[in-house]
């Protein structure tokens, strides 16, 4: 097994799990439907292609929170493309300024040609929404030894410069971490309806997942090293 690693770092993602009629909320984190629909997207997987889409859904997954991001509220107007006519006001919800390490697990051979569909893809990537860019390289490494686990735990801290210049005063940073429950976890685990069965524009559907919840620390690069200080040093050298 491969691990396939990505970084969703942007101005707004919005990562929905359910919408309410004209309320369309956003998930803390990133679901596995949103990426698992970017990575199809990447690869040029249309929309009513199940069978091409079981593969990717099949892979196990994973995300940690290196920068939580705030959520900010949109009102959002619309036409009707054909009639011109007024669409219904909807509220929606974004994090602006989050950055997420997104992990796979599965067949290498699967995985290698993902990684190199993000680097040439036939379609953009996006946060969520369409109107959610990325702002950076989504593609990170793809790792041939250790498992989700690993991964998880040992990729560099890939929050924003200013995010980490506000915890220098920590050699290392605490992480949230939602992975995919394991057979001896589901007793613990919670559950998610985002794992995708189809993304036919005229009837999506989506089954329950279980994930489980805990955090990681990991060193930070951007540590500010303090120097060593003994208040009897001054002493010891009158003494001498």
């Amino acid at each position: 097994m491969s691990v396939l690693t990505l970084r969703l770092a942007g101005p707004l993602q919005s990562w929905g799990a359910s919408a309410r009629f004209t309320r369309r909320t956003t998930e803390s984190a990133p679901t596995k439907s949103g990426v698992i629909g970017l990575l199809a997207a990447a690869a040029g997987i249309e929309r009513g292609d199940d069978n091409a889409l079981q593969p990717l859904a099949a892979l196990r997954f994973g995300v940690r929170i290196d920068q939580p991001g705030t959520r900010v509220r949109d009102f959002h107007t619309a036409h009707h493309g054909v009639t011109g006519k007024s669409m219904p006001l909807s509220e929606r919800f974004y994090l602006a300024d989050a950055v997420f390490v997104a992990a796979l697990e599965g067949d290498p051979q699967l995985l290698g040609e993902l990684h190199a569909a993000l680097r040439a893809p036939v379609y953009p990537p996006f946060l969520g929404r369409r109107s959610c860019p990325p702002s950076l390289p989504v593609e990170l490494s793809l790792h041939d030894e250790g498992g989700l686990k690993d991964a998880l735990r040992d990729e560099v801290w890939q929050a924003s410069p200013w995010y980490r210049k506000q915890h220098r005063s920590h050699s290392e940073i605490e992480l949230t971490v939602l992975r995919e429950a394991d057979a001896h976890e589901h007793d613990s685990a919670d559950t998610r309806r985002d794992q995708p069965l189809s993304f036919a524009a005229d009837h999506r559907r989506h089954a329950l997942r279980t994930h489980v919840s805990y955090s990681v620390r990991i060193h930070n690069p951007s540590a500010r090293h303090q120097p060593r200080h003994d208040p009897f040093e001054a002493l010891d050298e009158e003494s001498a």
